[in-house]
């Protein structure tokens, strides 16, 4: 067992019954932060405890996910399909990227069947980016940040916000970030622009809107060196 983890029991949203799971401690020392706002702790990947995995019925979710009230049709409709899409889903105290790549992809299969918010479906996709990220898998983590960027431009064109913890602002920012990663400057300068456009951002979130003008910086100089190499 990791020495920044503890087990405790949760109830399943799904199946009732209390299935054991992993919970990152509150105090981890942080080392860096990557553009699209992935933390890396001193050793440890959070990212691999992201979402809990029921011992019983291959339930999946992050722990507000475990919290929500489900009606007995939605709970019956979702035991069904996960009893016909069935994985390994036994309780070992200790993740690996493998299996946190299966309890994301589970994830956000039961997502779908809770008909959950747009912005939750991106911000899990974003998650699996990160996994694959933490183990040199660049094809797959990429595929995953277009498909968290395109889900979060989805969910600001069709969502309100906030949604939980997630700003509209926030979302601007995570979404031009992630375009920015993927070398994509002109869709990354076109979601900043709204950040950077908008005074009440510049009042309401401040440190948010910094780093927004301190990424457009970077984005600029980006698009200069390749207006050169074109030349």
């Amino acid at each position: 067992m990791d020495k920044n983890t503890f087990v405790v029991e949760k109830p399943c949203p799904i199946c009732l019954q209390k299935t054991h799971v992993i919970k990152p401690k509150s105090r981890l020392m942080m080392e860096s932060r990557d553009a699209d706002t992935c933390v890396h702790y001193k050793d440890f990947n959070i990212n691999l405890y992201r979402v809990w995995l029921c011992e019983h019925c291959g339930f999946a979710g992050d722990e507000k996910t475990f919290g929500v009230r489900i009606t007995d049709r939605t709970r019956t409709q979702i035991k069904e399909w996960l009893d016909g899409h069935p994985i390994d889903h036994e309780f070992v105290d200790e993740n690996d990227a493998p299996r946190a790549i299966t309890s994301l992809e589970r994830a956000l299969d039961c997502l779908d069947l809770l008909k959950a918010p747009i912005a939750k479906k991106a911000s899990t996709n974003h998650q699996l980016a990160w996994v694959y990220r933490s183990i040199g898998d660049k094809e797959h983590e990429e595929e995953y940040l277009k498909k968290a960027a395109e889900l979060y431009a989805q969910s600001l064109a069709t969502e309100r916000y906030p949604i939980g913890n997630l700003t509209d602002t926030m979302a601007l920012f995570v979404t031009g970030s992630i375009y920015y990663l993927l070398n994509d400057y002109n869709n990354c300068a076109s979601f900043l622009s709204r950040i950077i456009g908008d005074q009440n951002a510049r009042t309401r979130e401040r440190v948010l809107f910094e780093k927004a003008r301190d990424l457009w910086e970077d984005v600029r100089a980006a698009q200069k060196e390749e207006e050169k190499a074109k030349k």
